[in-house]
């Protein structure tokens, strides 16, 4: 194995996510080291961007030394719905109530709330993508900023039992299966996580062999 990157997150569906983009790669990922005990980052960014680097500033601080920590921010963007959810994707199922807007709700609540906005819109108008951008950041500072997607359509009823967040709904058109039909490999391949991982790679091996 090549050395080790640290992943911040407790979403283990990333953590699979990136785990399988690095596998054929021979590179391994790991959450950070006590990375649940750690304060949690209020992701009120306006952008994936700015809460990827908002997470990967403050995380790697707590890991002195270490080379890079990598955090993310991805979601859904629903061409129809005005590209929502977007950042609020993993919340969308309480996004405008009063009670608990900032925390992280149901996979199947979001996803119910999707459908439900989709319900009168013609299949081939549920064009959607996945984002995805990393943060690779040291001691406080971000290095770089990397950015992924994957282009598809949302059903109108999940298919597949792995992958996580809108998975089941999510198509993609050049394998005929959702997200959710692919093991970790296999989703890395396409996803919005495996461009932004592979992105990432290229620039940590160039820099690293630098001694950024």
């Amino acid at each position: 194995m090549d050395r080790l990157i640290l992943l911040a997150t407790s979403n283990a569906g990333k953590l699979r996510d990136f785990a399988g983009a690095a596998a054929p790669l021979n590179i391994e990922v790991a959450n950070l080291p006590n990375f649940s005990s750690l304060p949690q980052v209020v992701e009120d960014g306006a952008t994936f961007e700015a809460n990827a680097r908002k997470k990967a500033e403050s995380y790697s601080l707590a890991a002195p030394g270490e080379e890079v920590v990598l955090a993310d921010d991805s979601g859904l963007e629903v061409d129809a719905l005005n590209g929502a959810p977007g950042v609020y994707s993993a919340r969308y199922a309480t996004r405008h109530s009063q009670n608990n807007a900032s925390q992280n709700t149901d996979d199947a609540a979001n996803n119910a709330r999707v459908l439900r906005e989709l319900k009168n819109i013609l299949y081939e108008k549920r064009t959607a993508r996945f984002v995805c951008v990393l943060a690779a950041a040291r001691e406080g500072k971000t290095l770089a900023t990397f950015r992924g997607t994957a282009e598809g359509l949302i059903l109108d009823a999940p298919r597949g039992t792995n992958g996580f967040g809108y998975d089941p709904l999510f198509y993609f058109p050049a394998i005929r299966k959702t997200f959710a039909e692919l093991d970790a490999q296999e989703k890395s391949r396409y996803s919005h996580r495996g461009a932004a991982f592979r992105a990432f790679l290229e620039w940590y091996r160039a820099t690293t062999s630098q001694q950024i």
